[in-house]
């Protein structure tokens, strides 16, 4: 069965997953397989729950004409995916970079859905599987697409460029994030031009900060692009960002400078779609960031920016950088390992606990292999978090009204830290 015929039943069904686990009534199921798992052997519960279709690879599990035999099922979903877009006619504006991916999205999303019907990328659902559902999420109701593409390797950003085909994009930054797979500074700066080269080859839009010289540079032959950020001036920093646009000055909900970046973003791009000013500015001053995401939280008396979604070395610099303009009774610095860097690691974490030492918080606390490894003078080092909580519980009480930094790799979870108040 070819795509198109495909697509005429995907239409039929009233939604679609890869999770039997979340499967209703009318659904298509895709039997993914994964490392520990072959979605093919759930056929028979798929249809047990409901599911209208399921597309499989493996002759074996064909119970009845409900189930679809392809060659490949996430092959079939990527392409699926495509076909899908091509059908709805509609602008797609994707984003890659090392930081700020999702809170740039989710702003996006916020100032273009004041004046558009938008679908955008749940969560960080943006790899070979994530970009596709997302696509496929997409209704005749849609008028705009917003898709974010993560990477950790070469070339992964020209699959999902050529899945999505983007009409507008842009790279929130390079950055020091996934050395490990794309093997240098200079390799991530590769990887995530590839999103520029699928639309410098496609005659498409792309998005540049004014400020970014090395985008610049990069985009310098290509007569599509529109720099953006010169409209907005940054202003007070200490308690959420504050910003200036058009002559209006407001207030955000967002912590740190580096949050700048993302907001000229989603202006700008909110601007080029014609979104009013006045609706652009209710956006961004509402955005409430969540997911362990730059969350600003009060608990026990104390302030907590919680920022444990990612964490790389260009994310944890200028996390701590912001720290250190805050002022404060007290301060702790809680940081978790760094994940991805490969032979850079050892290097990296000392940089970032040589940083978290010069910044003479109250307390400086370390959590991970990563970090315990490295030569410390004022820090505590630990690696179980259970060990972490205990000496955090100990000497939190000791520390009234403080302001406390809690930044780390999704692996480490240092959300957990925020039960124990």
């Amino acid at each position: 069965m070819d795509i198109a015929a495909i697509h005429a039943l995907f239409i039929t069904c009233d939604g679609f997953t890869s999770d039997t686990r979340s499967i209703e009534k009318n659904m298509m199921y895709f039997a993914l397989k994964g490392e520990n798992f072959d979605g093919n052997t759930f056929t028979k519960q798929a249809l047990y729950k409901g599911a209208k279709y399921c597309i499989i690879d493996n002759p074996n599990f064909k119970i009845n004409e409900q189930c679809i035999l392809v060659d490949n099922v996430l092959e079939t979903l990527q392409k699926l995916a495509t076909y899908h877009r091509q059908q709805l006619h509609i602008p797609i504006v994707a984003l890659t970079g090392s930081n700020g991916k999702t809170t740039t999205k989710e702003l996006i999303d916020a100032v273009l859905s004041k004046q558009f019907k938008t679908t955008a990328t749940k969560g960080n659902l943006n790899n070979h599987i994530g970009v596709p559902l997302t696509l496929l999420s997409m209704t005749s109701q849609t008028e705009i697409g917003i898709v974010e593409m993560g990477a950790n390797h070469l070339k992964e950003i020209a699959l999902l460029s050529e899945i999505a085909q983007p009409n507008y994009g842009l790279i929130t930054n390079f950055g020091k994030a996934h050395l490990e797979g794309f093997g240098s500074e200079e390799g991530v700066v590769q990887g995530k031009s590839e999103l520029y080269q699928f639309l410098i080859t496609h005659n498409q839009q792309i998005f540049v900060n004014n400020n970014d010289h090395k985008q610049l540079n990069l985009t310098k032959d290509y007569t599509n692009v529109i720099a953006y950020g010169n409209d907005c001036i940054l202003g007070d920093t200490s308690n959420g960002l504050s910003i200036t646009y058009k002559g209006q000055s407001f207030k955000t909900q967002l912590t740190g400078s580096y949050n700048f970046s993302n907001i000229q973003a989603a202006i700008a791009i909110g601007h080029y779609f014609k979104v009013s000013t006045n609706q652009i500015i209710e956006a961004v001053s509402n955005y409430n960031p969540n997911n362990n995401r730059s969350q600003i939280l009060s608990k026990a008396g104390h302030t907590i920016i919680l920022d444990a979604y990612n964490a790389n070395p260009s994310s944890m610099k200028v996390a701590l950088e912001h720290f250190k303009q805050i002022k404060a009774a007290h301060k702790i610095i809680v940081l978790g390992d760094m994940l991805e860097l490969g032979i850079y690691s050892n290097e990296e974490h000392q940089n970032i606990a040589n940083l978290a030492e010069s910044l003479s918080a109250n307390l400086t606390l370390l959590l991970g292999p990563h970090f315990n490894s490295c030569a410390t003078n004022n820090a505590k080092t630990f690696i179980d978090f259970n060990d972490l909580t205990s000496y955090f519980k100990t000497h939190i009480t000791k520390l009234k009204n403080s302001t406390i930094l809690i930044k780390g790799s999704r692996g480490m979870a240092l959300e957990r830290l925020i039960d124990t108040f």
